[in-house]
């Protein structure tokens, strides 16, 4: 049985950290680290019969925008729908009506993406970034 919650507490943040350490988009991230995201972001996990199978976590100010950030399906899991079904669940969150503005950066699920709406920015020219070297 496929469940997600928003809880926190039934996160299983080694699994997360598991992950994420060895994906092109985390690469280095300590479990502290993992922590710290997961403490500030609105989260999302799935379960399989209970168990943590995939994850993803959102910063927002539940109004005007929300970025959506770490989300994947353990690899022993992948193509069986899952993604669809979290992030699904994220538009479906009584707590996220109201967001305007959703965004996202990926450098190779933009079919996953593209059957919740996401499209290429409309404006790329106004859109700026920061990268700390740190």
């Amino acid at each position: 049985m496929i469940t997600i919650s928003t809880d926190k507490t039934k996160l299983d943040v080694a699994f997360i950290h598991n992950f994420l350490v060895a994906i092109y988009w985390a690469a280095g991230r300590t479990i502290d680290d993992v922590q710290t995201c997961i403490d500030n972001s609105f989260c999302f996990g799935i379960y399989q019969n209970d168990v943590q199978i995939g994850f993803a976590r959102l910063i927002t100010d539940y109004v005007v925008f929300a970025y959506v950030m770490d989300v994947f399906i353990s690899e022993e899991h992948r193509g069986k729908g899952y993604s669809s079904i979290l992030i699904d669940a994220m538009f479906k969150e009584p707590a996220l009506q109201e967001i305007k503005i959703w965004r996202l950066a990926t450098k190779d699920a933009h079919f996953l993406y593209k059957k919740f709406g996401f499209k290429a920015l409309a404006y790329p020219d106004r859109m700026m970034e920061r990268i700390s070297n740190v």
